[in-house]
């Protein structure tokens, strides 16, 4: 593993990747799950994958009420059950890997960056991960979001090891192959900004303890008007990959996509899409995806295309995929869970 000083010549890899969804309600029971659906309800900005931005009403005026039987506690109880097993997968797949390394590619909702500085790509490489507790924000925060806070780390300023020496290097490997990447070396007060979300929910329900050094990648997927288009989420991947493999001291490296799939209204058709173009390495259809598809929660799916990227040298070995819909007319999310391992020679 790479450190300060000089470290072996060998070169440093991917040894396997992941892909999870971070929805709170994978942190909630049943009943929360019906509970969230009434917050569906008076939502005036629900997202369809033709950019458009309607209220639940005009959801159910334009689509009806299809999802009725799906939208149950029954239906609700076996799908936590499918997806708390596909999480409990990913976090064996992590300890039977065994990475020095974990990369962590989320997108930051305004708990490190603000509106006054949005860069599109970042990375940081300080020695200690703050996470930013982000109660004091909200003004009467919901009965599930303690709950959810606890999931994301988010409850407190929890502090985690980063990977400062092979961050910084990455860095460096990353601007001699023309990418302008954005730079954080230390959060100054966590309590006013901070790490989020989407690294908090891998460190705490994927590492079981583990001090695994993290590298968090941060892509503005939510933010116009520098969020980043599909085909240079990609390529940003493509050169993480190059950009490992040239990095000195034959580390073993995880590279793990938070967030995603579609949301806040369910969209099966494009979710199916995006799963087919990572299970096939198909680099033209996660590179054309419809950029107005991926609007709000959706815009998570680049997480996973970047990943995609930086993974398009290993092969998909399993995935699951849960379609939630939450309320009569469809609104939800759609859960994702896979894993990359290195492909078998002359495969790819």
């Amino acid at each position: 593993m790479i450190d300060q000083q000089d470290g072996p010549k060998s070169a440093s890899r991917i040894v396997l990747g992941l892909g999870t969804s971070h929805s709170p309600l994978l942190a909630f029971d049943a009943p929360t799950w019906a509970s969230r659906a009434k917050d569906d309800l008076k939502n005036e900005s629900l997202n369809l994958s033709d950019g458009r931005l309607i209220s639940y009403g005009q959801l159910k005026a334009e689509r009806g009420e299809n999802y009725t039987t799906q939208a149950t506690l029954q239906q609700f109880e076996e799908q936590i059950a499918l997806s708390q097993a596909a999480l409990d997968k990913l976090a064996d797949e992590l300890e039977r890997a065994a990475p020095d390394i974990a990369i962590i590619i989320g997108d930051d909702h305004g708990e490190l960056f603000s509106a006054s500085n949005v860069p599109g790509f970042a990375i940081f490489y300080g020695d200690d991960i703050l996470m930013h507790p982000w109660k004091n924000t909200w003004k009467d925060p919901p009965e599930w979001f303690d709950q959810a806070m606890r999931a994301y780390a988010m409850d407190a300023p929890h502090r985690f090891q980063g990977a400062s020496a092979f961050a910084r290097r990455l860095i460096v490997e990353l601007m001699n192959r023309n990418v302008d990447v954005a730079s954080i070396s230390k959060v100054d007060d966590p309590h006013v900004a901070g790490l989020g979300h989407a690294f908090g929910f891998v460190i705490r329900r994927l590492f079981r303890g583990r001090p695994i050094p993290v590298v968090p990648v941060l892509l503005n997927t939510y933010f116009e008007p520098n969020n980043v288009r599909p085909a240079r989420c990609y390529d940003l991947g493509r050169a993480l990959s190059e950009s490992i493999k040239s990095i000195p001291g034959g580390s073993k490296v995880a590279v793990i996509s938070s967030g995603g799939l579609s949301h806040f209204v369910t969209d099966e058709v494009l979710d199916r899409r995006v799963l087919a173009g990572l299970r096939d390495r198909d680099a033209t259809t996660l590179r054309t995806l419809p950029v107005e598809a991926l609007k709000s929660g959706s815009s998570e799916i680049l997480c996973w295309v970047m990943a995609a990227g930086a993974l398009e040298e290993l092969e998909m070995s399993w995935s699951e995929y849960t379609p939630v819909f939450r309320t009569p007319a469809g609104s939800g999310i759609g859960l994702a869970f896979a894993a990359w391992h290195p492909a078998a020679p002359g495969s790819v």
